[in-house]
């Protein structure tokens, strides 16, 4: 299936008096039709909370939001999903109901320096209560983890949090020999899955990680709701730290027993509109076949960035098979802002900033990165577009 463009109300928007060119992925996806659709309904016709009563509408969306857990299992083949509100708080939630149970003093989580802030913060405040040690994997001058400095790190780790595909360059790392490394010293893994999800259908299990974060509006779906997968093991060994009303199974004045499903970490009333809207995204991603699509956005990517180099540009990714349609750049006589600024006059929407990765933008040598990030619905002809866009603007002000 090529996705129709018409499935996504919001690009017939104009900007500006001029055609919208949404090249802003890797921020949020746009969402279809049918995920606007299925969340209206809810709120139209069966608004009512979950898993608590037992009339009709009650049913109706309780069916409906636990129908978005199991597709997620069944989509990543996982065994537990716990919805949280995005990829920060899934990492949270595993800082907090995993770490604080299981990290001593002295004990080692091992990092990289390309990881999101989402993933470096919680482990710093968390080093702060247990006083564990953290350590930072390098990135080497190719935009490639150092694999040789991350085996000798390895001493006292107990959990390794690694990137799936870094936001800001596109690269997608080798999780696997990460995970089969940090299993041989008894390590646990966290996925930071946010970038990898929207264009490959992951397989938990396979992958052999223990957990994994992600957020649906990365993937088509809606703000404000994503998960953190994990293993049976790691959910046996997970202590709530949000109590509330779900995810009880009986309070007294003495004390309280707890769910002994996911429930048990979604206290109050969940994100029930949002689960709904990321079954029908997940639905209609089973109609898309990503591999193709992803191979389609790539090459479109390299294009791209070699037009922005013969522009001048220095071009901050590699653009393997793998990778993800990312493009950061940066021209020496242009600052980034004053380019997105200019673009966004002309109908294009990019990011620009240190797109919550400071330290990998530390080691880059740079204060930010202009970026633009192509998705399903991006063809070859808007990229034309950006770069005539992008000659204009050089030529006019650079």
């Amino acid at each position: 299936m090529v996705v129709p463009r018409t499935d996504f109300p919001i690009l017939n928007r104009e900007i500006h008096g001029k055609k919208l060119v949404y090249l802003d992925n890797a921020a949020t996806t746009q969402k279809p039709k049918v995920v606007i659709d299925a969340m209206n309904n809810y709120y139209e016709n069966y608004n009512s909370n979950v898993h608590r009563a037992v009339h009709l509408m009650a049913g109706e969306a309780t069916d409906s939001y636990e129908s978005c857990r199991t597709t997620l299992k069944n989509w990543f083949n996982a065994e537990r999903a716990i919805f949280t509100s995005g990829t920060t708080e899934a990492i949270n939630l595993a800082a907090h109901a995993w770490g604080k149970e299981n990290l001593r003093s002295g004990d080692v989580v091992l990092m990289t320096e390309m990881e999101h802030h989402s993933d470096i913060v919680p482990w710093q405040l968390l080093a702060d209560d247990l006083d564990i040690e953290l350590r930072y994997i390098p990135v080497k001058e190719d935009f490639t983890l150092d694999l040789e400095a991350f085996d000798a790190s390895l001493d006292g780790v107990k959990l390794v949090c690694i990137v799936h595909t870094s936001n800001v360059l596109g690269v997608r790392n080798p999780i696997e020999y990460v995970i089969e490394k940090s299993h041989s010293i008894g390590a646990k893994v966290l996925i930071d899955a946010a970038q990898g999800v929207p264009h490959k259908q992951i397989d938990f299990e396979k992958s052999g990680a223990d957990f994994m974060a992600m957020s649906a509006h990365k993937m088509m779906g809606p703000t404000g709701i994503g998960a953190l997968l994990v293993t049976e093991e790691i959910f046996q060994s997970m202590r709530p730290f949000m109590g509330g009303g779900d995810m009880i199974q009986t309070v007294t004045l003495k004390g309280s027993t707890y769910q002994d499903n996911e429930h048990k970490f979604e206290a109050g009333t969940p994100k029930i509109a949002e689960a709904i809207g990321w079954k029908a995204a997940l639905d209609y991603m089973a109609n898309i076949d990503l591999e193709a699509e992803h191979s389609r956005l790539v090459e479109i990517a390299k294009w791209t960035s070699s037009q922005l180099e013969d522009l001048g540009a220095t071009i901050y990714g590699r653009y393997s098979e793998q990778d993800a349609a990312v493009v950061s750049f940066l021209f020496d006589n242009l600052h980034p802002e004053d380019l997105a600024h200019y673009l966004d006059a002309m109908g294009f929407a990019i990011r620009t900033g240190h797109h919550c990765a400071q330290p990998l933008l530390e080691r880059l040598g740079v204060k930010g990165t202009a970026r633009a990030s192509f998705y399903l619905y991006n063809t070859m002809e808007e990229a034309v577009e950006f770069i005539e866009a992008v000659k204009y603007v050089l030529e006019k002000f650079g």
